[in-house]
């Protein structure tokens, strides 16, 4: 996974240093909702950033409002003309859908 993150129910935040304040800080990522969390030890940011996870969730149910459900698995994407020209053609010789090819190009980027 990646470095400097934490997760929890889906969630992922942020997780940076403040040597001048000397407290842990992060931010809920993926999310336009502003959840933030800090601690003065990791155990105090894991906790503050369940707690942050767990409010957002009360308030959204208190309000009425459907949680933003992250990285639900779809997207969308604009690229030069010639490479979806060249994206569409590679998927139809390899026999796989767009999406197949594309998904396989990130999956080994984000594997590196």
């Amino acid at each position: 996974m990646m470095n400097n993150t934490m997760e929890y129910k889906g969630y992922y935040g942020s997780v940076e240093y403040s040597p001048k304040d000397e407290v842990f800080f992060g931010r809920v990522v993926g999310v336009s909702d502003h959840i933030t969390f800090e601690g003065k030890s990791v155990d105090d940011l894991k906790h503050d950033f369940q707690l942050s996870i767990e409010d957002y969730l009360d308030s959204c149910r208190e309000l009425g409002k459907e949680p933003e459900k992250i990285y639900k698995g779809s997207f969308n994407i604009r690229i030069k003309p010639e490479l979806h020209k060249q994206l569409a053609i590679f998927s139809k010789l390899h026999n796989q859908t767009l999406n197949k090819s594309v998904e396989e190009a990130i999956s080994r980027m984000v594997s590196a």
